[in-house]
């Protein structure tokens, strides 16, 4: 194996060594994106384009179930690999993430499932013109509060520079 050869697999070992921080600086950056992205853009274009509002809450809830389980990956993946880096739980990116996970925890498994029971007792109705409208406002109330403050800690997270330390490469 030449000198170059041995100098560019040594290059690419230090540069993987990095991969944890690589990961975890991408899964801060996906999540709080697609948090804001289907939250914020997606689902209000749909809801303007799609002129039957069963089917544009019916999609919507779809891309909502997705970034949700996405979320859970992220946030479990930070919430190891910051108590991992700083040895500590008392950091607040810690906290900021643990409660992004619960958040999104609570809306997944705990409103999204009623909401979705709702709809099926409703029907054939659509829920909004059923006598379970007044619970599911009251409930997509909720979830959209949670959503936000979810939505605003990952900005926070971005903005205040919560991202991973990345590790110096050797020379």
């Amino acid at each position: 194996m030449s000198r170059e050869s041995k100098a560019e697999c040594c290059d690419i070992l230090i540069h993987m060594k990095n991969i944890t921080d690589h990961l975890a600086a991408l899964s801060l950056t996906a999540w709080t994106g697609s948090l804001w992205a289907i939250g914020y853009l997606a689902v209000p274009v749909l809801f303007h384009a799609q002129p039957d509002r069963q089917l544009a809450g019916m999609l919507a809830g779809e891309m909502f179930t997705v970034s949700g389980y996405l979320g859970l990956l992220f946030g479990s993946y930070l919430i190891f690999y910051f108590a991992r880096q700083s040895g500590r739980l008392r950091e607040p990116k810690i906290w900021i993430v643990a409660i992004m996970l619960l958040l999104t925890l609570i809306i997944q498994f705990g409103i999204q499932p009623v909401m979705s029971d709702l709809k099926l007792q409703a029907a054939p109705l659509n829920v909004m013109d059923s006598s379970y409208a007044a619970r599911f406002k009251l409930l997509h109330g909720i979830s959209s509060i949670a959503y936000l403050v979810e939505s605003l800690l990952g900005l926070l997270m971005v903005i205040k520079g919560y991202r991973p330390t990345l590790s110096p490469a050797a020379p």
